[in-house]
C-alpha cells in the first residue's frame, strides 16, 4: 500500500518536532552540565550576611572594614537589597579572584515580628537563588545579626534544599530565638523552629553569640532568648557552640563592632588557608 501525501507530511512533522526537542534537550543538558562543572570547580566561598530589623544593607560596613584591617585581605563587599515587589538591586562588586567576599542581603520590609521574619526568609531565598547563578559558588558561610539569625534559621528549615551547595558555618549574633519572652514561655516562633529543626543541614557548624551588659541581657535581647537557640540547633547540626561576650560594646546594636565578636568571625567563620593572615597565631576554635 502506498503512503499517502498526508501521512508522509504528518510523519515529517513528527520527525521534525522530535529532532527539535532532541536538540533543545541536548543544549539544556549541556548547559546544566557546564553549570555543575563550573560550580564544582569554583573556589569562591562567600560570607553572606543578614542584618536585623530596621537595619539596612549598610549595617556591616564597619565590621567588614575592621576585618579587612585585621587580616589584610581586602574582602569585597557586595550589597543586595530585596524589595517588596520582588525587585533585587546590587551595590558594589566582587573583585576578580576574591574567593571570600562579604555579601550583605537586606530588605525593604525590615520590620520586626514573626510574620515578617517568614516574609524576609522568602525574600532571602529569591536573593540567594540569584547569587548562586551569578557566582556559581559551591559553599558559603552565614552571619546573621539579631533578627538576621531568625531569617537564616527559617530559610534553612524551609527553603534550603541544595545538593550542590553547602553552608559550611553559620554565626548568629544577638539573635532572639524566643523574642523578649522569658525562658519558661516559648513563643510560637521558637516552637515552630524546634518543630522543623530536623530540616537543618546536618553537616553545619553553628555558633550562637550573645552579648551581655549585666549577665541578663544585652540592653535589648534577654540572654535566655539567645541561648534558646540550643533547643533548635544542638544535637541536630554537626557542631553547636554558644559563647557570651561581655564588657565594652556588648550592647545589642554594637555587637557587630565588638572586637571579641570580630575575633570570633575571623577565627571561626573565615577560611585559614594562609597562616600569615593571623600574624603567626593559629586559628582558635571554640569548644563545643
Amino acid at each position: 500500500m502506498k503512503m499517502t501525501k498526508r501521512r508522509k507530511w504528518i510523519i515529517a512533522v513528527f520527525v521534525g518536532i522530535f529532532t527539535i526537542l532532541t536538540f533543545f534537550s541536548y543544549c539544556w543538558s549541556r548547559q546544566s552540565i557546564d553549570v555543575l562543572e563550573r560550580r564544582q570547580q569554583s573556589r569562591m566561598s562567600p560570607v553572606i550576611m543578614i542584618p536585623g530589623s530596621s537595619a539596612t544593607v549598610n549595617r556591616f560596613d564597619t565590621l567588614v572594614a575592621k576585618i579587612n584591617r585585621m587580616d589584610h585581605r581586602n574582602h569585597s563587599l557586595l550589597k543586595v537589597k530585596v524589595y517588596n515587589n520582588g525587585k533585587i538591586t546590587y551595590t558594589g562588586q566582587i573583585r576578580q579572584n576574591d574567593n571570600e567576599p562579604f555579601i550583605v542581603v537586606g530588605f525593604e520590609n525590615n520590620h520586626d515580628g514573626y510574620n515578617n521574619i517568614k516574609k524576609q526568609a522568602k525574600m532571602f531565598k529569591a536573593a540567594f537563588n540569584q547569587l548562586k547563578v551569578r557566582y556559581n559558588f559551591n559553599n558559603f558561610k552565614g552571619i546573621g545579626h539579631s533578627n538576621g539569625g531568625l531569617i537564616y534559621t527559617y530559610f534553612l528549615e524551609h527553603y534550603f534544599s541544595e545538593r550542590q551547595i553547602k553552608i559550611k558555618r553559620l554565626m548568629t549574633i544577638g539573635t532572639p530565638y524566643n523574642f523578649a519572652e522569658p525562658a519558661n514561655r516559648r513563643t510560637q516562633m521558637l516552637t515552630d523552629f524546634i518543630k522543623y529543626r530536623q530540616n537543618l543541614p546536618s553537616n553545619l557548624t553553628m555558633y550562637s553569640v550573645a552579648g551581655s551588659e549585666n549577665y541578663v541581657e544585652d540592653g535589648l535581647v534577654p540572654l535566655s532568648s539567645v541561648m534558646a537557640g540550643k533547643y533548635i540547633y544542638q544535637g541536630t547540626v554537626k557542631h553547636y557552640t554558644q559563647v557570651t561576650v561581655t564588657g565594652k560594646l556588648a550592647q545589642h546594636s554594637a555587637l557587630p563592632q565588638n572586637q571579641e565578636v570580630l575575633d570570633l568571625i575571623q577565627q571561626n567563620i573565615l577560611e585559614h588557608d594562609n597562616p600569615q593572615r593571623l600574624n603567626g597565631r593559629r586559628p582558635a576554635r571554640l569548644a563545643n
